[in-house]
């Protein structure tokens, strides 16, 4: 996959990642599974990712929630360390059906999201930052878990966006630095093409903030939920 098609890749991912709350890797780990190993797809969108998130609290200075952000930052954490560890000692014709399995989970629940009602607890937080950290560390894409357990506390738009990156922050720092201590490595040319696609990604979220309150959330999801479901049926079945 050349920089070309990577950067397009990255800043449309940014802009629906910034916008939906699901992070622009629930775009991307689909695509670059089909061009790279999993781990490194993984590995790549996760550094990409980081700076997403970071991007996210930049553009939103005093909109994050940091009493909601403590809860689901430590929960993330440690259980994004526990799925990183999991995904690095597993094999990768194993890792490519294991996501494919979870991609069509993932379309499913992406499909039936606007029907979950979840209650805003402290439990709330520590369970969604859990499943959400683990699903990063193993598969890289833990957004859209995120998106709905902090959705149950409604916040205004730009305290959700906000919110979730700062947690994202703390999450990414976690299963990078797990990757990186277990050996990962990336290609010469995908570390070079952090170069271009980190500054890519905060254009994308300068574009997301002009369009957050005027794009239908719900349109965009379905469009993700179909990609996602077409990705894991081959992954699942053709490896």
């Amino acid at each position: 996959m050349d920089i070309f098609a990577l950067s397009a890749l990255t800043l449309v991912a940014s802009v629906i990642g910034t916008v939906s709350g699901f992070g622009l890797s629930t775009i991307m780990i689909p695509v670059l599974v089909l061009f790279y190993s999993p781990i490194e797809a993984i590995y790549v969108t996760a550094i990409v990712h980081w700076f997403g998130d970071v991007w996210k609290v930049v553009i939103f200075p005093r909109a994050v929630r940091w009493r909601l952000f403590v809860p689901f930052a430590v929960a993330g954490l440690v259980a994004a360390v526990i799925g990183a560890t999991f995904t690095v000692d597993v094999r990768h014709d194993l890792l490519l059906r294991l996501l494919g399995a979870f991609l069509l989970a993932y379309a499913v629940f992406l499909f039936t999201h606007h029907t979950l009602h979840i209650r805003s607890r402290r439990t709330t937080a520590l369970v969604g930052g859990g499943l959400s950290g683990l699903a990063a560390g193993m598969f890289g894409v833990g957004g859209p878990i995120r998106s709905v357990f902090i959705s149950a506390f409604n916040l205004p738009k730009a305290s959700y966006i906000a919110t979730l990156g700062a947690i994202g922050i703390v999450v990414d720092v976690a299963r990078v630095a797990t990757y990186a201590g277990s050996g990962v490595q990336l290609s010469g040319r995908l570390w070079w093409s952090l170069v271009v696609l980190v500054p890519i990604s905060f254009l994308g979220a300068e574009l997301a903030k002009k369009i957050v309150t005027k794009i239908s959330q719900r349109m965009f999801r379905v469009f993700i939920a179909v990609l996602v479901l077409v990705v894991g049926v081959k992954l699942l079945i053709w490896g």
